[in-house]
């Protein structure tokens, strides 16, 4: 099976000591942000992890557990924008955050890395030019280290409405006229663009609408086939394959101003003081009334070998 680790927090940025310790005892705990009683154990080991994905704006933190998490397939998404803190209170220096990238990658490998240029705002700071300029730097400094630079607009959730009332959807004429020049700029430097959640008709720029996080992604990733079982939770915009995610909801400290994981600054404040890193849940303990399902988990790797035509 496939283990998400950043679809709902960034646990590379806040809490990689808690998720070393889970590898160390193989196996994690996780509560159904729906039902929180209903928690899940997933077991770790390469065995039946096929694929380990990462999502965060700071992995720094887990370049010290690589020998770690040597034994698993890796597959990481990295967000670097050029936004400020302003925007970005929490994130570290993103020429920092770059120089780590390229780092991950000389361990890995670009193909099982992925630059995540998201969400784009447009506003008078942050000017389409501005924009342009600033996604060809930092394509520069990442070049050769990934072969895919995934772009999104930003989206209107209700806590983005109402953590960041000011914000404003970005037509669709001026997201496809930036996603043009992105896609030029990335063929300078060997990067494909990759809208997420946006139109299929971006690919009139030339973007590659295929969807990010998909079979064809992590088969590349790990050199294998892969047989996955139905996919019913997509978004009927995402093409892609979601899978099971050990994060937790308003946890995250990078406290973007365009979150939409996080309700407000003090949920998270509250659920970071019941963060325990010896603890097998990202946050708090097992209690009493808690009912601990274990899922089935095998390898999803296809053994038979297969001609591509």
């Amino acid at each position: 099976m496939i283990i998400q680790t950043g679809n709902r927090t960034d646990i590379p940025a806040f809490y990689s000591e808690w998720f070393a310790n889970r590898l160390k005892e193989g196996f994690v705990l996780v509560r159904n942000p729906f039902n929180p009683q209903s928690v899940t154990r997933y077991i770790l080991d390469p065995s039946v992890v096929d694929l380990m994905v990462f999502c965060s704006k700071n992995p720094s933190p887990m370049l010290k557990y690589t020998e770690l998490l040597k034994p698993y397939r890796q597959y990481w998404f990295v967000t670097i924008t050029p936004y400020g803190k302003e925007l970005e209170p929490g994130v570290p220096d993103k020429g920092f955050i770059m120089e780590t990238f390229r780092r991950i990658s000389d361990i890995v490998g670009p193909d099982c890395m992925c630059w995540r240029y998201d969400p784009i705002l447009i506003d008078e700071a942050w000017t389409v030019e501005r924009h342009i300029e600033s996604f060809r730097s930092m394509c520069l400094t990442l070049a050769g280290s990934t072969h895919t630079a995934v772009i999104s607009f930003i989206d209107l959730y209700e806590k983005v409405k109402r953590n960041f009332p000011e914000v404003r959807e970005v037509p669709f004429h001026t997201q496809l006229a930036l996603t043009e020049e992105f896609v030029k700029i990335g063929k300078e430097y060997g990067m494909t663009i990759k809208p997420c959640g946006e139109s299929k008709e971006l690919a009139a720029a030339g973007a590659d609408c295929s969807g990010c996080m998909t079979q064809e992604v992590f088969e590349t990733a790990i050199g294998q086939n892969l047989i996955l079982p139905a996919n019913p939770k997509n978004r009927r915009e995402c093409a892609c394959y979601i899978t099971g995610d050990i994060g937790a909801y308003n946890t995250c400290r990078h406290f973007c101003r365009y979150c939409y994981a996080n309700a407000d600054r003090n949920a998270v404040l509250c659920a970071s003081k019941m963060h325990d890193p010896k603890s097998p849940l990202l946050i708090g303990h097992v209690q009493p009334e808690d009912k601990i399902s274990q899922p089935k988990q095998v390898s999803w790797i296809d053994p038979q070998m297969r001609l591509k035509l």
